[in-house]
């Protein structure tokens, strides 16, 4: 791994950890949103260690108890570790305003992504920029309640 790859992680957990802390210090009063979007706490099995493993994630688009989440990781050229997880094991659960529920998460096909995209970038115009900032072809993933 070259420093670069280094400082994103490093930047990443620390965002997680300090997202984290605000809630838990609030007492989950500040930290349920970013702007419109809803933060969920995304729980998954490691692919390698088979350990829980849990990120702090926005979902730009919430439909009929569904949840959207896109695996930008803020348009690096490497798919977060949270997206390996739940594509070797779909099944997930979501921490959403302290209630965690099971889910299955599916990787959305080229088209659904078309029809999603628009709303997702209308949301935060910010995974519009990571988009354009990267090769690598930003997955979308839809949790569906179990």
């Amino acid at each position: 791994m070259n420093a670069r790859n280094t400082l994103t992680d490093l930047g990443m957990k620390a965002m997680n950890g300090m997202h984290r802390g605000v809630r838990a210090i609030s007492g989950g009063r500040w930290g349920d949103t970013i702007g419109e979007m809803p933060v969920v706490e995304l729980h998954t099995t490691g692919r390698k260690s088979g350990k829980p493993r849990a990120t702090m994630l926005t979902a730009p688009i919430v439909d009929d108890g569904s949840y959207v989440i896109v695996a930008s990781k803020g348009g690096d050229d490497r798919d977060p570790d949270w997206y390996r997880n739940l594509v070797a094991d779909p099944q997930v659960s979501l921490t959403v305003d302290g209630k965690k529920s099971d889910f299955t998460a599916r990787v959305v096909d080229d088209a659904e992504k078309a029809e999603l995209w628009p709303r997702i970038v209308d949301a935060y115009d910010g995974y519009g920029k990571y988009q354009e900032r990267t090769d690598r072809e930003i997955p979308v993933i839809v949790c569906d309640p179990v």
